[in-house]
């Protein structure tokens, strides 16, 4: 086994476990602190590579079409709320999780009706297509240690919100009892509407710094969400630092699984088996995880201390 391509790939689990931090971290504000089950996360994560594309095709300018797609996500998620979601709160998760996935359907079709059926791709600055040598032997695009970067920076920050700030201490206690924290004269609606763009803008910032690598596709982050609730689930709902390790995890987890685990195999079985189940296995091994998680400590690896 190569040692440079298990780095690349150790690399590469990272990138992927920071971006599924920063749609769980949205998922999980939502769900844990909110108790909403928002099925159309996915398509705010879709609609933010969208914005960001055609900015900075307008623009030429990648980093200027971030800083304007970020605000520009966030109030799109303001006005979602404000809407639809506000009106669901008191409602129970089926009638939640029926009515996001009709804004699933909903924001697939404007999508198509604006940028039409075909993805749309863009190019980076030619200053983040360069590669980077690492430990003297290993290879590595700049721009995908700039994802990591990002997604760390936006953690940490999250975490000093979150924990450190009076905002957090308000989101925090209203996740725990927001009736009393309305009777002390905060306006809990006002404040959890703030959360959900930001999740919105969390889930937008994620598919903005992957649709260069990809492409902007409509239904691009269906697959994405189903993988942010494994990831909440195993980390607990409602924790932020859950959330991170536990992208962290899923994201190794799956990449190490699918690069490596036939050669692991081979070790105890056939080629021939190994190369055939080798796949199948591999893309069930977060979802075994998840599984296990459920049966051995329902609560998540990291719960919060408010729940």
């Amino acid at each position: 086994m190569d040692g440079a391509l298990v780095v690349v790939q150790l690399l590469n689990g990272i990138q992927l476990g920071v971006l599924l931090f920063l749609v769980a971290a949205g998922l999980t504000l939502v769900f844990g602190i909110m108790d909403f089950v928002n099925l159309a996360h996915g398509a705010l994560y879709m609609i933010g590579a969208f914005i960001c594309a055609s900015l900075t095709l307008a623009l030429d300018s990648f980093l200027i079409a971030i800083a304007l797609a970020l605000p520009a996500t966030f109030i799109v998620g303001y006005l979602i709320e404000r809407v639809f979601i506000c009106h669901l709160y008191h409602r129970d998760h089926l009638d939640q999780v029926l009515a996001t996935f009709g804004l699933i359907l909903v924001f697939d079709t404007l999508v198509h009706m604006l940028w039409g059926p075909a993805g749309i791709s863009y190019p980076l600055p030619n200053w983040m297509n360069g590669q980077v040598n690492l430990f003297g032997f290993v290879d590595f695009p700049l721009y995908r240690l700039l994802i990591i970067f990002s997604g760390i920076t936006v953690a940490i920050g999250l975490y000093f919100v979150i924990v450190r700030t009076k905002t957090g201490m308000l989101i925090r206690a209203g996740a725990s009892n927001r009736t009393m924290i309305s009777a002390l004269g905060v306006n809990i609606n006002q404040l959890f509407r703030y959360v959900f763009a930001t999740g919105a803008m969390l889930a937008g910032f994620a598919g903005m710094i992957i649709a260069p690598i990809t492409e902007a596709s409509i239904g691009m982050g269906s697959d994405v969400l189903l993988i942010a609730f494994v990831v909440i689930i195993i980390g607990g709902i409602g924790s932020i630092r859950g959330a991170l390790i536990a992208s962290l995890i899923v994201g190794l987890i799956d990449t190490m699984g699918r690069s490596f685990l036939d050669d692991l195999m081979k070790l105890v079985v056939s080629n021939q088996a190994a190369e055939t189940s080798a796949p199948a296995l591999s893309a069930m091994l977060v979802y075994i995880l998840m599984a296990a998680i459920l049966f051995f400590r329902p609560q998540g690896l990291f719960p919060p201390k408010t729940r």
